[in-house]
């Protein structure tokens, strides 16, 4: 029988993971192959949203030409910070009433997670137990969290993933508000990664090779809250860009997973969002300066020309023609 990924890997003189993490699985996968890695990144002038696009440019207008300049937002003081979230905040909620109808509030932490829909992404993982989840809002701080993603239309298990969240939204109420954006596309894509106040992403580990809505996220300060896995072995510093959930070991374990999101809310994330909103635009700053400066095409694709194309070093007309179209 013909393997295509066999062939793939004899014919080609270069392999690579989309992450380092995937780099390590793979070569555990094919261990007769070398295996390198060059993380994903995604171009930060289509998904850095209008309000934080005007602020950068006020502050480091280099930013668009070359985006290593985002390492200085570390000096764009924190109210402006504040202030451009929450006005691409206000984008979400008035795009979420014109779609859906319902009212979401501004002031109210607000998690966004948004993909395809299948099972090893796990979109359900914050409603293990709603009991805990709404003990978690009445003591510490109410919760609102946007949905967003399609299933395969052959897939069943990610449309029976939609269904429970829309069951686990009806047990939780208002107390817990929780929207479903239907026919999800690129511009609500945008609008998502740049208005809530926290990304989610829990998928099985070690199934995530790269994952990029993280990435976007970033670049609108928007901090990740996820597994180590993909990209996010890589862009995580605890309490500085984000948030880990569950431990570093290569395999997940669900109930594990799910205790330790639990916790990370109650006891750390959600007491500085309401307690320390300065101290939380801190972290979103870090977003932005540490992942959104790295995580991105520009970077991708030199070390794609360096690393991959031309190893042996880069002639003088596809260099400059590279950087003519980045």
């Amino acid at each position: 029988m013909l393997n295509m990924t066999h062939l793939a890997l004899h014919l080609t003189r270069f392999v690579n993971g989309v992450a380092m993490r995937h780099r390590d699985v793979s070569r555990g996968m094919f261990p007769e192959y070398p295996v390198n890695s060059i993380t994903n990144g995604v171009h930060a002038g289509t998904w850095t949203g209008p309000e934080f696009a005007a602020l950068f440019d006020r502050h480091m207008p280099e930013w668009r030409r070359d985006n290593l300049y985002l390492r200085y937002a570390v000096g764009i003081p924190l109210q402006e910070i504040r202030d451009a979230h929450t006005a691409s905040k206000k984008i979400l909620l008035d795009e979420i009433v014109r779609r859906t109808g319902q009212q979401l509030d501004p002031s109210v932490m607000t998690i966004g997670f948004a993909r395809r829909a299948t099972p090893y992404k796990r979109a359900d993982l914050i409603f293990s137990d709603l009991d805990r989840l709404t003990q978690i809002a009445k003591t510490v701080g109410k919760l609102q969290i946007v949905y967003g993603g399609k299933a395969h239309p052959h897939d069943g298990g990610g449309k029976d993933l939609i269904r429970r969240i829309y069951s686990a939204r009806d047990k939780l109420g208002d107390l817990v508000k929780v929207v479903y954006i239907e026919n999800y596309e690129m511009a609500v894509a945008g609008q998502m990664v740049a208005g809530v106040d926290l990304w989610l992403n829990n998928p099985m580990k070690p199934l995530e090779a790269s994952g990029t809505s993280g990435m976007k996220a970033a670049l609108n300060g928007v901090p990740s809250f996820s597994v180590l896995d993909g990209w996010w072995v890589e862009g995580h510093v605890e309490g500085v860009t984000g948030w880990s959930i569950g431990g570093p070991d290569a395999e997940g374990d669900p109930s594990r997973d799910a205790v330790d999101l639990y916790i990370k809310l109650e006891r750390v994330i959600l007491p500085l969002f309401y307690g320390l909103p300065f101290a939380y635009a801190e972290v979103m700053r870090s977003a932005i300066a540490l992942n959104g400066s790295f995580f991105n095409t520009q970077r991708m694709v030199r070390q794609y020309v360096h690393n991959a194309y031309f190893p042996g070093g880069v002639p003088a007309e596809v260099l400059s023609e590279a950087t003519s179209v980045l």
